[in-house]
């Protein structure tokens, strides 16, 4: 199995040492950064598999990384932090964190929040079955010929649409922004607005509603984005 490459940033000296001798114990590799400056550094030179970030840095805080690296990367973030009230918690998942510690922590903790976070976003999702079935056959989708069906008839999608579509299938009941569509569906080619993807979902209800303007499979989630609603 290849090594893992994890970032520690933190500004107390101490901190930094156990956490990458313990990591290192088990087999990861281990880069150390003690403010935001350096770990911008490492990340952009080394392929950092996850980050663990403080939120008292010195110079920049743990949170305007996080919202810096989430410009960019998907890579996973664990945030630790002497901070308990929930709504620290809940601001550092809102704006990308995977996983929040709090100071003081165990290192079995650590270990197993590291590897609970890595065993999430090791790999892109895909779906259980080749073939997937939704609402009773009315829509089909099968990956393995890119072909979609609806009511046992081929759907010509464009590959937007079709991209759009099997993100929001892979990523079951998450709710994509605009943004997080054109990075996962579009990709970094994309040129055009993000409004822009309001079109494509228009146009792809177009062709795998049966009422366009009451869909099922594609919703809107008011204030917030889309998400796939087939059963």
């Amino acid at each position: 199995m290849k090594q893992k490459n994890i970032l520690v940033v933190d500004d107390e000296q101490k901190i930094l040492e156990v956490i990458a001798s313990f990591l290192e114990s088990q087999n990861y590799q281990v880069f150390q950064a003690e403010n935001g400056a350096k770990a911008f550094e490492i990340f952009e030179k080394e392929n950092i598999s996850l980050i663990i970030l403080d939120l008292m840095l010195p110079d920049l805080s743990g949170e305007e990384i996080c919202k810096k690296i989430r410009r960019t990367s998907r890579v996973p973030i664990i945030m630790l932090t002497a901070k308990v009230e929930e709504s620290d918690v809940l601001e550092g998942l809102e704006i990308g964190a995977d996983d929040y510690i709090t100071k003081p922590f165990s290192l079995k903790e650590l270990i197993a929040r590291v590897k609970a976070v890595l065993r999430r976003t090791s790999e892109e999702p895909v779906p259980l079955f080749n073939k997937n079935s939704y609402n009773g056959g009315d829509l089909i989708l099968d990956f393995g010929k890119d072909l979609v069906l609806k009511d046992q008839k081929p759907v010509n999608l464009t590959p937007t649409e079709f991209n759009i579509l099997t993100t929001l299938i892979k990523f079951p009941g998450k709710v994509f922004t605009r943004e997080e569509l054109i990075e996962f569906a579009l990709g970094s080619g994309f040129e055009g607005f993000d409004r822009a993807v309001d079109s494509h979902i228009k146009n792809l209800r177009q062709k795998i509603e049966d009422n366009p303007r009451s869909p099922k499979y594609v919703l809107t989630i008011h204030g917030k984005g889309y998400k796939f609603g087939g059963e």
